[in-house]
């Protein structure tokens, strides 16, 4: 499959094998921390950077890296998902996104103990996904 990357949000760039274990290592722990605290909107935050921080791995693997502007997770979730061959991993991380922005931008968002696990669940299935393309 071939993957078209716009020039608007990302550019060409070489990383080292060490560079992109380091991008992985970031999201683990991340995924550490959602993992081991009891907070929701904690578990939720963290577990909505590991979704963003596996997308920008992937993307590193690929041989690009992101540019940070408006938009650019939105690009990062549609990457991810196309990398993956999951539409899911779009879905449910575009769902997260929006969460995310109503909670810093329109006044805050309760996120039931319920729907974080799940989102959790979700998440730590796409790390082994990643984490298994990163070491091959």
């Amino acid at each position: 499959m071939r993957i078209y990357f716009n020039q608007q949000f990302f550019h060409k760039k070489t990383f080292s094998q060490e560079s992109i274990e380091k991008y992985l290592a970031n999201a683990l722990r991340d995924l550490h921390i959602a993992t081991k605290n009891k907070d929701p909107e904690v578990v939720f935050t963290f577990t909505y950077a590991t979704l963003i921080k596996a997308g920008i791995t992937l993307i590193a693997k690929l041989g690009y890296k992101v540019s940070s502007k408006a938009g650019h997770h939105i690009k990062i979730l549609e990457k991810l998902a196309q990398i993956l061959e999951d539409e899911n991993v779009n879905i449910v991380g575009q769902t997260m996104r929006k969460k995310r922005n109503a909670d810093l931008y329109k006044g805050g968002i309760i996120v039931s103990s319920k729907e974080v696990k799940s989102y959790l669940g979700f998440v730590k299935k796409i790390v082994r996904k990643v984490e298994k393309i990163v070491k091959n």
